[in-house]
């Protein structure tokens, strides 16, 4: 069994502003939803699990496209809202930050008793994936937050994250319980309850292919383990910059928002009425939510849906940001009633963006892509947390 990922991070300190922290727990949930709806809940695991999907989760919900605070903020987030309707997703969050993380066991018996899962089973898995990256792994990363998420089927993921004073950076370290043998090579090895979900036999003797391989990963070798995880380093520098984006990938979903109106597609009919900045937002949530593992090499490329909280690459548009979500909102629940041409109305919306990559010539410049967004994100009601965005000095002129 080995670790999924981990991302070395630049540390930012401050705080989520209520405006911005309220958005991302709405606009996570609905990713979540159409994530379980379309590939089934424990597809959230793995894509938790995958820190370059994660960044790009983080990036495209409006935080700073590369700094530690994603892991809490994002991990936050979701709790808040995912845990309110876990029964009808069948996915749990558990832990956090600081005291947070602290009251992972007692979640888990908890969420243990209520579906018929070994929660000490459960509580041993978060115990020892932290122990390991915290004192196994002598990195010099002393972890700080700790989430522990499962499905009512008793897959789980772990995200957490550890700071390096030395460094000035974080590292996060995720998990994914299908590395671990046993799920792999028999994932339904497992009783029913009377409870809903499944009762996990830990006892039997199949289970102690699991029991051993979590604990061999101790004596490991670190910089064996650290050759077989999936390594995201993000840079120092706050502002996003071309090197750090696929223009190609980028420039197609500019050119689908603001060239060619969704009237020009057929497929898209059911969008008509969105604006070409909402579009633009839409195309990239879609992707995170319906794209495969390698579109998400460059996850800077998603703050160009919803900025970021400090301005960079823009500020964030709050208007463009809650249309966005109520698009999503009414896709999910017109999909609950049996209506989901909708849903695959923004399915397709990456689809479409994909095919005209094939073919596809950036020819525009990124510091004006860029600048034009800082220039009309007061259109948009952009804001940061330094305040409401301002008509460039030209525009107030003719104000007055």
């Amino acid at each position: 069994m080995k670790r999924s990922g981990s991302a070395d991070l630049p540390l930012h300190y401050g705080y989520v502003p209520l405006w911005l922290a309220e958005r991302m727990g709405k606009l996570g949930l609905a990713v979540i939803e159409n994530i379980v709806m379309d590939y089934g809940k424990d597809e959230v695991l793995r894509r938790l699990s995958d820190p370059f999907w994660f960044q790009s989760l983080g990036a495209v919900m409006g935080m700073d496209w590369h700094s530690s605070g994603i892991t809490t903020s994002v991990m936050g987030a979701l709790k808040r809202t995912v845990n309110p309707h876990s029964r009808e997703l069948g996915i749990y969050i558990c832990g956090g930050k600081g005291k947070a993380s602290k009251r992972t066991p007692e979640e888990l018996l908890n969420i243990g008793n209520a579906t018929g899962l070994d929660g000490n089973y459960l509580v041993r898995c978060s115990k020892l994936s932290a122990k390991i990256d915290n004192t196994a792994i002598q990195d010099g990363f002393q972890l700080y937050t700790h989430n522990f998420i499962l499905s009512n089927t008793g897959k789980w993921a772990v995200i957490q994250q550890g700071m390096s004073d030395q460094s000035s950076t974080a590292r996060r370290y995720h998990w994914h319980s299908e590395q671990l043998t046993s799920f792999v090579d028999d994932p339904h090895t497992s009783i029913y309850g009377k409870n809903n979900g499944y009762i996990l036999n830990m006892a039997d003797k199949q289970a102690d292919s699991s029991r051993t391989g979590i604990m061999q990963i101790a004596a490991e070798q670190p910089d064996r383990m650290l050759k077989e995880i999936n390594k995201l380093v993000m840079p120092n520098h706050h502002e996003v910059k071309a090197k750090d984006v696929d223009l190609k990938r980028l420039g197609a979903v500019l050119w689908l928002a603001h060239e060619k109106q969704p009237k020009d597609f057929e497929e898209l009919i059911l969008l008509q009425g969105l604006g070409p900045r909402t579009l633009q937002s839409l195309a990239l949530v879609s992707e995170v939510i319906h794209g495969t593992p390698s579109r998400f090499k460059d996850p800077a490329r998603f703050s160009f849906a919803h900025g970021g909280k400090d301005g960079h690459p823009f500020p964030v548009p709050i208007k463009v940001y809650d249309e966005t979500i109520g698009t999503l909102q009414t896709a999910i629940h017109k999909a609950k009633l049996g209506q989901s041409e909708k849903s695959e109305a923004i399915k397709r919306l990456t689809n479409i963006a994909q095919a005209a990559e094939k073919d596809f010539t950036p020819n525009a410049n990124f510091d004006q892509v860029i600048e034009k967004e800082r220039n009309e994100s007061w259109k948009y009601g952009g804001r940061t947390v330094f305040g409401k965005a301002k008509p460039p000095v030209q525009h107030q002129l003719k104000l007055f």
